[in-house]
């Protein structure tokens, strides 16, 4: 069966797919994409974006237990959305890269 393409030429078709990320590169994208899935991690980026903060900081501000945002700030870690530094027997987290609150801001405001 033959492909045939209303407006796509067969040019136009080659250079689309030559251009498509690799199939490793798409599922980085979506695992990271996945992060923004999730109220709790917006909520912690939301916070995050603002200033560095503490577990417990996070915890008092957002009225959720201590164990959920650690297990969120992991994933957030493992993305590299976020990191920490150690002050003593404390972990200050913060973001990693500020482009994460623009995105978050751009989707917001081309939601309306």
């Amino acid at each position: 069966m033959q492909n045939k393409f209303l407006l796509l030429s067969e040019r136009n078709k080659q250079t689309i797919l030559e251009s498509m990320p690799r199939e490793r590169d798409i599922s980085k994208l979506a695992d990271y994409f996945q992060n923004f899935s999730d109220s709790t991690r917006i909520k912690i980026l939301t916070c995050l974006s603002m200033t560095s903060m503490c577990v417990n900081d996070l915890s008092a501000i957002l009225n959720i237990n201590q164990t959920t945002i650690s297990h969120q700030l992991k994933q957030l870690k493992d993305q590299n959305i976020v990191a920490y530094r150690r002050e003593g027997k404390i972990l200050i987290y913060y973001l990693t890269n500020n482009n994460v609150n623009d995105m978050m801001m751009y989707a917001i405001n081309s939601a309306y």
